[in-house]
């Protein structure tokens, strides 16, 4: 097939509709795939600047060639959306709208990479990525008397799936827990008959069974009558933040770093207990980035006696390298020399750093992936497992 024959207007029209139109701004300077956290995985050529042009041409998932094509589908989810290419383009185009537009395409034909189409089968039929009951949501409390919330209550706590149901990540909502009983905080947990926020279904391309979940969730909400919903994730945060408005949601999130910091503020809770350890504060891409969020974990981990807080120099705040976790890339199966995660890592360990900090559940899986594959002694903490050890 010639290059004439590849380009499909069709191809282009659907792409474009479903959300694609930002392909026309690009100017093919090719700054993003410089930005592009593969970029400086050595052995992985990911050029990113070409899809814009592809889309405005019809020339996406056009091979009649069964190898061919599956390359291709390969490549277009390799985009793990940390929008470093949308902070930094000079013309702002969001790649990362781009990419789940042609996803939703891929997503319709029923093209999606085996191990997202076996995520979303889990997302559909029990409500959450790892496949468990939806009943056992808030079985990481069991022992802790937390009730669920009532009116009256300040906030609904949603301790994101990971926690919920990982059996490492857990400990991040039982620390939650603990802290805000400490600083006598009103709260309660968010009941059962929600599913997951659904957040990495739409960047996968997802979207019917996004829409349908996030509806679910958007219902239960304020049929509980919560106004105020505390998070452990920030990709809850940023789709709660930014998406289920549009279905209606009239709630506002909080993440527990924002919380956290407020209440060290307020001397509500205040760290005595010493870490005497150098910790590496990582920004995780949603929470940094996509919402702003910097000085709030810092503050928490700078109100803890002994701790030393390291960063590297230049990819710091918002030019933090991505742990490779987001838009389905938690659940991709990439090989060990093809981890971005172990960029990350690697500096980590060159800062002399023993504690690997940060605030998000994806991120401490992906990197306690490659610091398990690398044989290095580093922990991976989560903010809210730091300062409950201080208090």
């Amino acid at each position: 097939m010639n290059n004439l024959e590849s380009i499909s207007s069709e191809i282009r029209e659907a792409i474009i509709e479903s959300g694609g139109k930002e392909a026309f701004e690009c100017y093919e300077c090719g700054m993003c795939m410089s930005l592009c956290p593969w970029f400086q995985v050595g052995n992985v050529q990911f050029p990113c600047y070409r899809t814009p042009q592809n889309v405005r041409l019809g020339a996406v998932m056009a091979s009649e060639e069964k190898e061919e094509l599956a390359k291709e589908i390969a490549e277009l989810f390799r985009c793990v959306a940390c929008d470093n290419c949308k902070a930094f383009c000079p013309r702002h185009v969001d790649m990362g709208d781009i990419m789940r537009a042609v996803r939703r395409i891929l997503a319709e034909y029923d093209s999606l990479p085996k191990e997202l189409k076996d995520v979303a089968s889990k997302f559909y039929n029990v409500g959450n990525p790892q496949g468990d009951a939806p009943e056992k949501r808030n079985d990481w409390a069991t022992g802790l008397d937390l009730p669920i919330y009532k009116s009256g209550m300040e906030y609904g706590y949603w301790a994101c799936c990971l926690p919920a149901y990982d059996a490492r990540l857990k400990n991040i909502a039982i620390s939650t827990a603990k802290i805000l009983n400490t600083a006598k905080v009103s709260f309660g947990l968010v009941d059962t008959n929600v599913w997951c926020c659904s957040e990495t279904l739409r960047n996968f391309g997802a979207e019917k069974v996004f829409k349908e979940l996030a509806q679910r969730n958007v219902t239960a909400i304020k049929e509980a009558g919560i106004n105020k919903i505390l998070v452990t994730s920030p990709h809850c945060y940023t789709t709660f933040k930014n998406e289920y408005p549009e279905l209606g949601a009239e709630f506002k999130p909080t993440h527990t770093v924002q919380l956290f910091a407020e209440l060290i503020k307020e001397k509500r809770i205040v760290p005595q207990k010493p870490i005497k350890k150098k910790v590496f504060y990582h920004d995780p891409c949603t929470l940094g980035r996509q919402n702003g969020i910097y000085d709030e974990p810092r503050t928490v981990l700078q109100s803890i006696p002994g701790l030393k807080l390291v960063e590297n120099p230049i990819f710091s705040r918002e030019y933090s390298v991505c742990c490779g976790g987001g838009a389905g890339g938690l659940w991709q199966d990439w090989p060990k020399e093809e981890r971005i995660a172990s960029v990350r890592v690697k500096q980590v360990k060159d800062t002399g750093a023993e504690i690997l900090a940060t605030a998000c559940p994806y991120c401490i899986l992906m990197f306690d992936d490659s610091i398990k594959t690398m044989n290095l002694d580093i922990e991976v903490k989560d903010v809210s497992e730091l300062l409950v050890d201080a208090l």
